[in-house]
């Protein structure tokens, strides 16, 4: 389910906020199915329960899930998502910049983004 990479530069609740958010836009987790509490999902990672729960309120700031109190955190509908897309623009750029200049050609880019694109309509 998953994953973390100690050698990942990144924070761990980034880490496992990605993680969640790939498993979303796989399908994987489904809309209104319920995540593990921070405390099981802290234990099965085998890490400090309030990074989780930073990763959890990130992903809820950004509509990806909610919470019902006492019952627990569950994915939300995708309509609710409203990521940071400035931000992910900024990334965006910066990544295709970095493969230009190694050498890639925008063609091979746009064929990169249609394939996103058919992957994305086929997970509808």
């Amino acid at each position: 389910m998953i994953s973390i990479n100690y050698r990942d530069s990144r924070p761990l609740y980034e880490q496992i906020k990605e993680s969640i958010i790939k498993l979303i836009m796989t399908k994987s987790l489904q809309e209104n199915e319920q995540l593990p509490s921070v405390r099981e999902l802290a234990v099965e990672l085998a890490i400090n329960s309030n990074t989780i729960q930073r990763a959890y309120r990130e992903l809820e700031n950004e509509g990806y899930i909610y919470k019902i109190s006492g019952k627990g955190t569950f994915v939300a509908p995708q309509e609710q998502f409203k990521p940071n897309t400035e931000e992910l623009m900024k990334s965006f750029k910066e990544a295709a910049a970095k493969l230009l200049f190694a050498g890639e050609s925008s063609e091979s880019l746009k064929k990169e983004i249609d394939k996103i694109e058919k992957e994305a309509a086929h997970n509808d």
